[in-house]
């Protein structure tokens, strides 16, 4: 009976796979999250890794993460405390230390923790688990890097390929120890290296042995089993926010009816949107590389006044770079999607960690009275929404639309149910073939009455020539002017375009208690931090209500009357308080407290409980 393993059933597990940057970490994660969507479980997924392209190995810098939470039922975020610790060294031992769960697993590799790495690491000595004060956690100790080595002999292989595959090792046995098949791993393996056969064999071969390790050795007491969620019908894949943001911009051009363009400019953590697109050639999308951020959004520009659903993608710094260009989208009122994965800043900042500090420069980062839209995805899967509705905005409302996404949500990935485009809102673009009138009457900012929005000449269409530019523009005629009374009258016009939206946008939605007395709100990409800690306190018995806000320019028109229900509103963000600062700069006299962090890291759920429940109390 001593072998006997014990299956326990769990609902929600949280795995961090941590190493150095060319220890594969990321593609372990990849690898079990996606086996895991795949078997019928919830996922969210948080890669954490270092700005360096290579650190030095061993060192504490150069850690790289990948963490993913699996659950039999909601899985909102990707979770605070780890269940399971991967750690491939004792630098990843160090650095993860925060994240371990009393009781937690620590896999971890003993070929790695000799006292040069030990030093590396900067451990005073030859006892890191005691040095961390690590006795109430599990350590299983694997000899993982010689054990891929023995797995891998007789394959041709030299020493350092080999040892390249002591992830998929590690991912075997972590793939055991969760009763997870082996099977469809195999083939996302095949896919990933379909052009390396050798790759293909040796990294199966390692995961395989890696799980038939842990089933022999019996490495723990225990193996774990998460029940499979009850989905509607439909297709189901992982997908991350970037993905979801492109599917969303293709979704959206196909609905309207219209060719889609990207003009980008590589940048962490946006780049992705960038590859994704630059695959879609078979739907017609037009991706280009640029030479800069200023080249990626005139090209945009560009495409917009030829008829396309234009977008550009950037992260902060970029943002700044496409600054002037805004202003002239604005000026000349043409639709565009601008996407900016919000990174730690300022400046280079710190380009792969998250936060929400672009929000005032996408409000206000530019010359001028210069108003447009402003949106925040909330989820990795709500980017594709997000995307979709931006560029439905843009088309119909002939505006830039800035899209704020952040690196949490972009990189990390949830089990997505593939939408039926069908069940979408049209997508109608503003066209100049709807104006009432003939060609002769009209000028180029003449505009619908009710929505005051321009009409949109591509060109090409007969009797439709003309020109739009940066200068301000006679309200009448188009043509450029100077006059105050009328510079006025644009001005307001501009901003009111962009207030009418609110009447086309879906309310501000709240959850929770309706007769609680405090309203915790977020914005963006903490959504599924925020409602966790709202679930939570609900248990513990306290009365609270939540509101994400996805719209932020113009706020949903419903916006003020609910903040003034609450005796308390309690606004959480990534920065120092920019949203709180705009709403209470709309609104005025709201009773705001804030809670802000700028640590690059997501929010932690039970840090967030400990406070909100302080202020609620």
């Amino acid at each position: 009976m001593s072998n006997q393993i014990i299956v326990k059933d769990l609902n929600q597990v949280t795995i961090r796979f941590s190493g150095d940057s060319g220890d594969g970490m990321q593609l372990s994660g990849t690898i079990f999250s996606t086996l895991s969507a795949i078997f019928g479980n919830e996922i969210a997924t948080f890669p954490d890794f270092p700005a360096e392209i290579r650190a030095p190995q061993g060192t504490l810098h150069g850690v790289s993460g990948y963490q993913v939470r699996i659950g039999s039922d909601r899985v909102y975020n990707s979770g605070d405390k780890t269940d399971v610790l991967v750690a491939m060294n004792p630098a990843a031992l160090k650095v993860n230390v925060q994240h371990l769960r009393k009781g937690s697993i620590v896999l971890y590799d003993t070929d790695s923790f000799e006292k040069k790495d030990l030093e590396k690491a900067l451990f005073a000595t030859q006892d890191p688990f005691n040095e961390l004060k690590l006795q109430d956690v599990q350590a299983i100790p694997v000899a993982i890097t010689s054990l891929t080595k023995s797995s891998l002999e007789g394959l041709g292989m030299d020493n350092k390929s080999m040892i390249r595959s002591k992830n998929m090792f590690a991912l075997g046995i972590v793939c055991w120890l969760f009763n997870r098949p082996l099977s469809i791993a195999d083939q996302l393996l095949e896919q990933k290296f379909v052009k390396k056969p050798l790759l293909v064999q040796a990294n199966i071969k390692a995961l395989t042995d890696g799980y038939n390790y842990g089933n022999n050795i019996h490495l723990a007491a225990s193996t774990y089993q998460i029940e499979t969620v009850e989905y509607s019908k439909g297709f189901y894949t992982d997908v991350n926010g970037n993905q979801a943001t492109a599917y969303g911009l293709m979704a959206a051009a196909e609905k309207a009816g219209l060719e889609l363009f990207l003009g980008s400019y590589p940048i962490t953590p946006a780049t992705d949107i960038l590859h994704e697109l630059a695959k879609r050639k078979d739907l017609g999308v037009k991706a280009l590389q640029m030479e800069d951020e200023i080249a990626g959004i005139v090209s945009a520009i560009g495409a917009s006044f030829a008829g396309r659903l234009a977008a550009t993608s950037t992260s902060g710094p970029g943002l700044s770079l496409k600054s002037e260009a805004l202003g002239l989208a604005v000026m000349t009122e043409l639709p565009l999607v601008v996407v900016d994965v919000q990174r730690g800043g300022p400046s280079t900042g710190m380009p792969t960690k998250s936060e929400q500090g672009d929000l005032n420069q996408a409000l206000y980062g530019r010359n001028g009275e210069s108003p447009l839209v402003v949106m925040a995805a909330t989820s990795p899967t709500d980017c594709f929404d997000s995307a979709y509705w931006a560029s439905k905005l843009a088309v119909e409302y002939m505006t830039p639309v800035i899209l704020l996404t952040d690196g949490y949500i972009a990189n990390g990935s949830s089990a997505w149910k593939i939408p039926n485009l069908a069940e979408y809102p049209e997508i109608k673009p503003h066209y100049v073939k709807d104006f009432e009138g003939v060609a002769q009457t009209w000028k180029p900012f003449l505009r619908d009455e009710e929505s005051l929005v321009r009409y949109w000449a591509v060109p090409g269409t007969p009797d439709y020539m003309h020109r739009v530019g940066g200068l301000e523009k006679d309200h009448a005629t188009g043509i450029i002017s100077s006059d105050p009374d009328n510079h006025q009258l644009m001005v307001n016009t501009r901003r009111a375009k962009i207030e009418k939206i609110a009447d086309c946008i879906p309310e501000l939605e709240v959850q929770g208690d309706k007769d609680a007395d405090t309203l915790i709100v977020g914005w963006g990409g903490t959504y599924g931090h925020l409602l966790e800690a709202l679930n939570d306190i609900r248990k513990n018995g306290k009365k609270a209500a939540l509101a994400q806000f996805k719209f932020i320019s113009p706020l949903p028109k419903n916006t003020e009357d609910v903040l003034r229900k609450y005796k308390r509103i309690v606004v959480a963000e990534q920065n120092l308080g920019q949203f709180a600062e705009y709403l209470q700069g709309k609104f005025g006299n709201l009773n705001i407290r804030k809670f802000n962090r700028v640590k690059g890291q997501p929010f932690l759920v039970w840090r967030l409980i400990e406070e909100f429940t302080k202020i609620i109390e």
